[in-house]
């Protein structure tokens, strides 16, 4: 079966402490003129599957995590689940799966062949409830149940050895009440989203990462590069770590700031350095979630840069992308993140205003984190990009996320 094209994406499923367990893997057919972007749900979960599994990489879309995927009757019953790693897929049953002896007999089969099931979109005293006795996972909408249905909800299924889960979290305030009433797993935005706003003083040791991007990006002497990292023993422990890990195949170890600066230069060094502004967030109480999400953003803006002729841009775009979350990282106005940094007119503009053509790139990345992925086709059309241009940059992305083990 050659599979029909279109958008994949993924959002992440976090614990109580905010740690990642899996990921949804978000799908969109590509509209034509004869067929509309329509979310056909038993059609879309067969075209994740041969998409994902068939010519994507399911390693880079999921590292060693769980892949929630949503399953019609279609696919509930078809030869394509035959295709799939039981013991690292949970299979959501859409609302509308009729609740037959066929059907649960079905998932009753399923979860006996080690497959996790989940409850999607669960609403109270409906077909679903006969599903229950099997299942492992719930997964309750907060937009559309409101705190207080979610809350009686939730307190109803207590009876069942179920995991519950809460969707669409878009606030910090959302993630501290779903986990005050005793919700499990969360997904939603809310993580990518600052809690407070203000001009509060950066912590020392991001500030020491920012003063040495910045002084890089001025072309300071080496002298003074040096003494940068000599004030930070962390900064200085990590850069030889890095410059001597088997990656650089050097003969020699390199002992000396003068030589591992000489040995990278400027431009890789402040690479390096912003890798390591945004991994250095976790040390100071960014989830590693948000961690992900900006270093992914970074890298897939990196590759699209180079798919769309700006190949010479690749730094700027690997920047924006980087930066696009720096103001969740620092908990202050995005402007103010990003006057404490030395950052070139072209991505300054694309992040503050997402204008020019490197705005459209970030604009088109943040789409594909939307569980919809509404915007992504025309987005991805406006830059000339196919599904399958955009797909393979984005798993790429994520694959490269997953091997820096963040």
């Amino acid at each position: 079966m050659q599979p029909s094209p279109a958008f994949i994406g993924r959002q992440p499923v976090l614990n109580r402490n905010q740690q990642i367990i899996g990921y949804q893997l978000l799908f969109r057919p590509v509209a034509t003129g004869s067929m509309p972007a329509a979310d056909d749900e038993p059609a879309n979960g067969a075209h994740v599957l041969v998409n994902t599994l068939s010519s994507m990489d399911a390693a880079a879309l999921i590292g060693n995590k769980f892949a929630f995927i949503k399953v019609g009757q279609g696919l509930l019953v078809s030869e394509f689940l035959e295709l799939l790693h039981p013991r690292r897929v949970i299979l959501e049953l859409c609302p509308s799966l009729p609740a037959s002896a066929e059907m649960r007999r079905r998932v009753i089969h399923l979860r006996q062949h080690g497959f996790g099931l989940a409850l999607d979109d669960y609403q109270p005293g409906g077909e679903q409830d006969s599903f229950l006795p099997a299942i492992n996972y719930v997964k309750l909408n907060l937009a559309r149940l409101g705190q207080e249905r979610l809350e009686k909800t939730a307190a109803t299924l207590r009876q069942h050895p179920v995991i519950l889960i809460a969707e669409q979290v878009e606030s910090h305030d959302d993630f501290r009440w779903c986990r005050s009433i005793g919700i499990d797993g969360f997904q939603g935005h809310y993580f990518t989203r600052a809690e407070t706003l203000n001009n509060r003083s950066i912590h020392p040791q991001l500030a020491n990462i920012i003063n040495l991007l910045n002084m890089l990006r001025g072309n300071a002497d080496l002298d003074e590069i040096e003494l940068g990292f000599r004030q930070d023993v962390a900064m200085s422990y990590k850069l030889f770590h890095y410059i001597n890990s088997a990656g650089f195949a050097l003969v020699n170890e390199v002992a000396s700031f003068r030589q591992a600066v000489t040995l990278l230069g400027y431009q890789k060094l402040y690479r390096w350095l912003t890798l390591l502004l945004v991994t250095a967030s976790e040390e100071v109480g960014a989830p590693s979630a948000l961690l992900k999400t900006a270093v992914t953003r970074g890298r897939f803006m990196e590759l699209l840069t180079r798919n769309i002729g700006h190949g010479h841009e690749s730094d700027n775009g690997f920047i924006v992308g980087m930066f696009s979350l720096i103001h969740v990282l620092l908990e202050m106005p995005l402007e103010s993140a990003l006057d404490n940094l030395l950052l070139p007119e072209i991505a300054r503009h694309a992040l503050l205003e997402q204008s020019g053509w490197l705005g459209q790139l970030l604009q088109l990345v943040i789409a594909c984190e939307d569980p919809a992925l509404r915007d992504v086709q025309v987005l991805a059309e406006a830059l000339g990009l196919s599904a399958q241009t955009l797909n393979s940059a984005h798993v790429a992305a994520l694959g490269w996320v997953e091997e820096l083990r963040i």
